[in-house]
């Protein structure tokens, strides 16, 4: 028995089929330009985040110290360990000349860097030599232990803060090259009174953004820990907000009773430490630094410490916010 064929869909007419062609080349059309849109969005945002990133980089990392017009610069680890040798003379009461003397010494000895080798058995920040009684080899590559025997041996030399600062550094060091400090004076000066507190405004580093993000209790207590290394504060002279983002600090506890001073010791010991700490911003009095207007400055776009937009702080106190993974 034959089976009639299936009745066949009338063919659509020549209208419809244009229409139809249209519809699929808008539909097309739509989705090339969202495509597009999305691709275009993607690169903009990459190239914005890239613009940014590069605005926030300086050209090179350093730190910059002022006096008398002329600027000094040391690498941020010279800086770090700067911060080191001035703090320990700020937080044993010494003049700001112990600090001078420290630090041309540290440059000539090893260039600010704590190296593991030396002439002989020389080691450290300040090339002490075990073999002449300056401790152990692991002491004399402690920088902690390294600033403070130069110092137990300096506040021993007569009269040093009246010598001169290579005839101060000789007396401790009884180097082979006696003279060789004294080339190192005006930079370590700059850097000393700066560290000290006796030139405001005058210290700066030029930093990227942070990269190594930490928890903010780790941040926090890394910061509390260098600061009461260096400079002896702690407990009720450091607060964290409960964050643990931002630190308060009570300057006026160090030695000399002048809170001023003492504060502008601290905030630029956070400056010269921020490569290490985290630090982004740092306040005292009417001031602030932060790593963009360190940037700012080394290109030559106005101060690096510029006024807050906040309440002047308390004479004596800092505040320093700290950057942690969120």
């Amino acid at each position: 028995m034959t089976h009639p064929l299936p009745a066949r869909t009338p063919a659509r007419t020549a209208s419809a089929r244009t229409a139809a062609r249209r519809r699929r080349r808008r539909r097309r059309r739509v989705v090339g330009a969202v495509v597009v849109v999305a691709a275009l969005g993607a690169v903009g945002t990459g190239v914005w985040v890239t613009v940014q990133r590069l605005d926030l980089q300086p050209a090179a990392e350093r730190c910059t110290a002022v006096l008398d017009g002329t600027e000094w610069y040391l690498s941020p680890a010279q800086a770090d360990n700067a911060a080191l040798v001035a703090g320990t003379a700020v937080r044993r009461g010494l003049p700001a000349r112990a600090a001078t003397i420290g630090l041309a010494t540290a440059l000539q000895e090893s260039k600010l860097i704590n190296v593991a080798y030396g002439d002989r058995d020389s080691l450290g920040l300040f090339q002490q030599r075990p073999s002449q009684g300056w401790g152990t080899a692991e002491q004399v590559q402690d920088p902690v232990h390294a600033t403070g025997a130069f110092y137990d041996a300096l506040v021993r030399v007569p009269g040093y803060a009246d010598l001169p600062v290579t005839e101060a550094a000789q007396a401790v060091q009884r180097s082979g090259f006696p003279d060789a400090y004294a080339q190192h004076e005006a930079r370590s000066r700059a850097w000393a009174s700066a560290l000290a507190g006796y030139s405001p405004a005058a210290l700066s580093c030029e930093l990227g953004p942070v990269d190594a993000e930490r928890s903010p209790g780790a941040v926090a207590e890394a910061f509390a820990a260098r600061l009461e290394r260096d400079l002896g504060l702690t407990g009720d002279a450091v607060t964290l907000d409960a964050a643990g983002s931002t630190a308060v600090v009570r300057a006026d506890a160090l030695p000399g009773g002048d809170p001023a001073r003492a504060a502008w010791a601290v905030a630029q010991w956070a400056v010269a430490t921020a490569a290490v700490t985290d630090a982004v911003e740092v306040r005292v009095g009417d001031q602030m630094w932060t790593r963009r207007s360190g940037i700012d400055a080394g290109r030559g776009d106005g101060a690096a410490w510029r006024p807050v937009d906040r309440p002047e702080l308390e004479t004596g106190v800092v505040e320093v916010d700290l950057h942690a993974a969120g």
